[in-house]
């Protein structure tokens, strides 16, 4: 591992340097990346450091061990040393993970989307209870919420959700939801007892930074007309909902929750500059996807990756094969053993990955 320790320590050197750069600081967008590499690679330096320590205490103890000192001396080396190698293995295990290449979106904030898929009536009740379950996570994780464009559903729940959560590492923590999400019960409206099968679908997207996504105000189509749905006296009333679109893309965003025209505007472009970096990371992690199987990460947003059983309490992610008898839990938004399962899931094939690439052939 030492060379390659080497090449970690001297990148945090020349990072540092750089960010002193009067230049770079100009830089916003440059800045802000290897600000955020320094970040990353600061607790990564640490453990080299103490890994370094106890390797050359490691070595001290064996020279001793083979000299000619007295057999006290040695016996207290000899005591210590089986301790030094625990604490050798635990820090060199600790560095490969945090060796394993980080996904730099995941300090961000996200958007995310969810729509009625299959099922009607239910499939809609359904997307509202996703919005709660993701909503009260976010409240138990001290983040923010803010709804974005909502269009209800005649029954309840919503056709489509679009929302956006603020706070530590959102992206990170819920990266991994993308995909088809399959519930089975006895909906409401189904007066025999029988079970339906109902899906939504949930799309989660780093938030673009402005310096990440330009858009071209000569690019943009800008259409106002009035909300629709519920909202009080003002619905109908005033052009405020606005609706973008992106020509050279074809990406329409629509944001109508607010009473404003100028901040259903500021909702709508800040979507619109999150779908646009959300294409471009899809298209990134579909080549990726080619490069190497991933088990978590696939990009497929098509996919089927958890169902909802509730005459059985169950909660099934198919990408891990994991099984937890606790939805009325989970429903309520106590996800995190889900997320954690997940998270470590993509680390363990990452870090398989990397052990594949430094075999020899």
């Amino acid at each position: 591992m030492l060379p390659n320790l080497d090449k970690v320590e001297q990148r945090f050197r020349d990072i540092e340097t750089e960010l002193m750069n009067p230049e770079t600081i100009r830089d916003m967008k440059k800045f802000q990346g290897l600000n955020r590499e320094h970040n990353t690679l600061k607790d990564v330096v640490t453990f080299i450091q103490q890994y370094r320590k106890v390797c050359a205490d490691i070595e001290d103890h064996r020279t001793l061990l083979a000299s000619k000192e007295d057999e006290e001396l040695k016996n207290l080396a000899r005591t210590e040393l089986p301790e030094l190698e625990k604490t050798e293995a635990g820090l060199e295990a600790r560095i490969r993970v945090l060796l394993v290449p980080r996904d730099p979106n995941d300090d961000k904030n996200v958007i995310m989307e969810i729509r009625a898929g299959t099922g009607g009536d239910e499939a809609g009740i359904f997307a509202g209870d996703l919005f709660r379950m993701y909503s009260h996570f976010a409240e138990n994780r001290k983040w923010k919420v803010e709804v974005m464009n909502t269009s209800p559903s005649e029954k309840g729940g919503f056709k489509e959700a679009v929302f956006g959560i603020s706070g530590n590492c959102v992206y990170g923590e819920l990266k991994f939801e993308n995909g088809v999400h399959r519930v089975q019960r006895v909906p409401e409206t189904e007066a025999q007892g029988r079970v339906h099968t109902s899906a939504a679908s949930v799309v989660v997207m780093p938030e673009a930074e402005d310096v990440e996504v330009e858009v071209n105000p000569a690019d943009l189509r800008v259409d106002v007309f009035r909300s629709s749905g519920p909202g009080g006296q003002s619905v109908n009333k005033t052009e405020s909902a606005v609706r973008l679109t992106h020509v050279p893309t074809g990406i329409v965003v629509s944001c109508q929750d607010e009473k404003s025209q100028h901040k259903n505007r500021a909702k709508a472009l800040k979507v619109l500059k999150t779908r646009i970096l959300d294409a471009q990371l899809e298209k990134k992690q579909r080549e990726d996807s080619v490069k190497r199987k991933q088990i978590v990460g696939t990009g497929d947003r098509s996919a089927k990756i958890r169902t909802y059983n509730f005459p059985q309490n169950r909660v099934t992610d198919h990408r891990i094969n994991l099984t937890l008898y606790s939805l009325d839990r989970i429903m309520d938004g106590a996800i995190d053993e889900l997320a954690a399962s997940l998270k470590e899931a993509d680390l363990n094939e990452k870090l398989q990955a990397m052990a594949d690439t430094a075999r020899p052939v």
